[in-house]
């Protein structure tokens, strides 16, 4: 238990020298004050540079925010604060001078932050009247951080299969196995779960964009399952994932999707976690170098321990059935190898601890005749997971 001195200590360095925090969700909080005449106020407006998400992990206790003002109407005063809940008193603030007819001020502040939650708030009020006042929320340290998985948190999954094709050969099993692998992740993990059938390459774009444009909290994940047809142009040297109306003899490849604009686009979808998993030929050209990832050795820690250990790591990885080859469809109705490999991981249910990883579902899938391949892309972190959780 902390005494009151110390207390009153860290309050006295609070906005000190500082360093890093990761980023997660925007949101604003407005507060609107009227004049004696009831007049129509113009608000100012805070946009945030670091964090750049309202709800957000450390393991370090300091912390640099920056956040840019704006307002049609001059502004009068930048107040700053720090406190445990909102809503309430802050523990400490700080104003900031604001130089007359100041329509834009660029706030930059390293602070020391408190063990636990940290409520940062940044009020700008201006000549007219008009207040707003804009939150981060930090939870510092790994003791804090390892009591705090988010019951609000949530788990989701974006399943294109494609066996139907206007210039391909039709395949067999995409879209049963699609169907197969969204009823397990409902049903034992809770995934909130779509499934895109043979979709056109537009239909795809459409999609993952609607993902990109989510709020996610900062331990939601989001899978993303492509099973169909796949290509690899070798003058290009790129790979492709073909859709249900590209064309077979497309020399520009304008009909498919390059893996290269795949890994940008789903790179850039704002939430901390993502798997993509893809069961298509040549998928393991996904990953430019067609290198493995090496998996990290288990601490021994408990349940909620290891779940946050493996939600505090921002996570970029695959999986995918093959490399720089064909990958075999199977047999209908029997799904595709790998699927069926996929399958059974999940219906194992995780066993006692009922909490299965992708590391934990590599070296399963490393039996089948043809080697899959996992890796990371983007801005993965290191020794970052994802993880299925039995509901």
């Amino acid at each position: 238990m902390r005494t009151l001195a110390s207390i009153l200590f860290t309050m006295a360095v609070l906005f000190s020298n500082a360093q890093l925090v990761s980023d997660q969700t925007n949101a604003i909080r407005l507060d609107f004050k009227q004049t004696e005449n009831d007049k129509e106020i113009v608000l100012p407006t805070v946009q945030w540079e670091f964090p750049g998400r309202e709800y957000t992990n450390s393991q370090e206790r300091r912390a640099k925010f920056v956040a840019i003002l704006e307002s049609s109407k001059p502004i009068q005063l930048v107040e700053m604060g720090i406190g445990r809940k909102r809503g309430e008193k802050p523990l400490a603030t700080k104003s900031f001078e604001v130089a007359k007819n100041t329509l834009r001020y660029k706030l930059e502040k390293e602070i020391n932050l408190l063990d636990g939650e940290n409520v940062i708030s940044v009020t700008v009020t201006n000549v007219d009247g008009g207040v707003v006042t804009d939150y981060r929320n930090i939870l510092v340290g790994f003791d804090a951080i390892s009591k705090a998985i988010d019951i609000n948190r949530r788990d989701y999954a974006l399943l294109i299969g494609t066996d139907k094709y206007d210039h391909w050969n039709d395949l067999v099993n995409p879209v049963y196995d699609v169907e197969t692998v969204s009823e397990i992740l409902t049903d034992n993990y809770g995934f909130e779960t779509e499934a895109l059938t043979n979709p056109q390459q537009e239909d795809i774009l459409i999609k993952i964009k609607e993902y990109s444009q989510k709020k996610y909290r900062p331990q939601d994940q989001l899978l993303i399952f492509i099973a169909g047809h796949g290509q690899f142009d070798e003058a290009f040297g790129e790979g492709y994932i073909v859709t249900k109306g590209s064309l077979q003899n497309d020399e520009a490849k304008t009909t498919y999707i390059p893996h290269s604009v795949l890994r940008n686009i789903v790179d850039n979808i704002p939430c901390e976690h993502i798997l993509l998993v893809m069961d298509v030929c040549f998928s393991g050209t996904f990953d430019p170098v067609i290198a493995r990832s090496r998996s990290a050795a288990y601490e021994d820690l408990d349940d909620a321990e290891l779940l946050v250990r493996k939600l505090s790591k921002k996570t970029r990885r695959y999986l995918t059935s093959g490399g720089k080859e064909y990958v075999s469809d199977g047999v209908p109705g029997k799904h595709s190898p790998f699927a069926q490999k996929f399958i059974e991981v999940l219906k194992s249910r995780g066993g006692e601890d009922r909490i299965i990883t992708l590391q934990e579902i590599y070296p399963v899938m490393q039996r089948l005749k043809t080697l899959p391949r996992t890796g990371e892309f983007g801005l993965n972190e290191k020794d970052s997971d994802f993880v299925f959780v039995v509901k």
